[in-house]
C-alpha cells in the first residue's frame, strides 16, 4: 500500500477486494437502474446481502434510478463498511460523448455525498474500467484529478481523513501509484 497526503487527507492505493474494506463508505460502480450487475457491482450486492437491493429499489421508486455521473447512498448490508455510495460511470464510447466529464462527476459527487453525511473514510474502485471499458490510464487521470481538485477546495464540511483506491488489477494499482507520486513531486517542487 502506498499513501500520500493531500491537505489533511491521506490518499492510499492498494490491490484488494473492496467488499472486505473497513471504514465509513465504499463506492459501488453501479448501473443507472441500481439493479446490481457484474463486476464490482455484483460483488458488492452478493457480499452485502439483499438489504442493499431493497434500499436500491426504494431509491428507484423515489427517483427512477441514478443517471450517469450522479450518486446515491444506502446502508452497507452485511459488509464491514457503514454505507455504500452507488455512482454510475460512463460506458466508454471512444471519448467523444463527455465520458471524461461524467467520470469526474462520479468521483466529485461521491465525495460531496460522503462529506454531507460526515464520513471520515471512503474507498473507491476503479470506476468504469471493467465492463464499461473506460481505458485504465485515462480513467486513473480523471479519478485522481477529480479527487485532488476537490480536496484542494478545502470545503468546510470536509471531514475526510482517508480516501483509498482499491484496485482490482496490478495494472490499475501501478497507474494510481505512479500518478500520485508524480502529483506529490510536482507539489513539492512548487513549494
Amino acid at each position: 500500500m502506498k499513501t500520500y497526503t493531500i491537505g489533511r487527507t491521506s490518499v492510499s492505493v492498494f490491490l484488494g477486494d473492496i467488499t472486505t474494506w473497513t471504514g465509513d463508505i465504499i463506492v459501488n460502480a453501479a448501473n443507472s437502474g441500481l439493479l446490481g450487475g457484474k463486476g464490482v457491482d455484483g460483488a458488492i450486492h452478493s457480499a452485502g446481502g439483499p438489504e442493499i437491493m431493497e434500499q436500491c429499489m426504494e431509491i428507484r421508486k423515489e427517483q427512477g434510478g441514478c443517471p450517469p455521473g450522479n450518486a446515491v447512498i444506502t446502508g452497507a448490508g452485511q459488509l464491514p463498511a457503514k454505507h455504500i455510495i452507488h455512482t454510475v460511470g460512463p460506458i466508454w464510447e471512444g471519448g467523444g460523448r463527455r465520458e471524461e466529464h461524467t467520470l469526474a462527476e462520479c468521483y466529485r459527487n461521491s465525495l460531496l455525498l460522503a462529506m454531507k453525511v460526515g464520513a471520515r473514510s471512503i474507498a473507491f474502485p476503479n470506476i468504469s474500467t471493467g465492463i464499461y471499458e473506460y481505458p485504465k490510464g485515462p480513467a486513473c487521470d480523471v479519478a485522481l484529478k477529480a479527487v485532488t481538485n476537490l480536496l484542494e477546495e478545502d470545503l468546510p464540511d470536509n471531514r475526510l481523513e482517508r480516501i483509498e483506491f482499491i484496485c482490482f488489477t496490478p495494472e490499475n494499482e501501478e497507474l494510481y501509484v505512479q500518478w500520485l507520486e508524480q502529483f506529490t513531486q510536482e507539489k513539492e517542487a512548487h513549494i
